[in-house]
């Protein structure tokens, strides 16, 4: 698993928790960190770099959400927000922050992360449904160079 799909999936970890506990999405990220590492052996390495991409990603989506859940409301015909399943939705936020607010990720990269997401987190449709609502708002963003 490269550096950036492990801090992807530890952001989205960190959205979902947020959203059922209805904590701070920083400190739902670090509880996973050191879920990670309880006892005396850790559980799982993570990756410094990841944990930093991770963090980068929970800090922009947070500090944009009215703005990207704006994006996926507009974008997701038929269906409201509150139907989405939460992985759905915060895997969503996740590739429109990218797409919005990191020219670094070309957009096809930020397609295909989010679509390897959603099938390992997500229900049997997840990444055709997340392909189709990214499809509608990546036609609106620019190509990055």
């Amino acid at each position: 698993m490269t550096t950036r799909r492990e801090g992807r999936e530890l952001a989205l970890q960190a959205l979902y928790s947020k959203d059922l506990v209805l904590h701070d999405a920083t400190a739902a990220l670090k509880r996973i960190i050191e879920s990670f590492s309880e006892g005396d052996e850790p559980m799982l390495e993570v990756n410094s770099k990841a944990y930093a991409f991770a963090s980068e990603l929970v800090n922009g989506v947070m500090a944009h959400l009215p703005e990207i859940d704006a994006r996926i409301a507009e974008k997701s015909k038929h269906w409201s927000m509150a139907r989405m399943a939460r992985v759905d939705l915060n895997i969503l936020r996740l590739a429109v922050f990218e797409l919005l607010y990191r020219p670094d990720i070309p957009k096809n990269v930020t397609m295909n992360e989010a679509i390897e997401v959603a099938k390992k987190f997500g229900a049997e449709d997840s990444a055709s449904f997340v392909n189709g609502i990214l499809d509608e708002i990546a036609s609106g963003v620019t190509d990055k160079e």
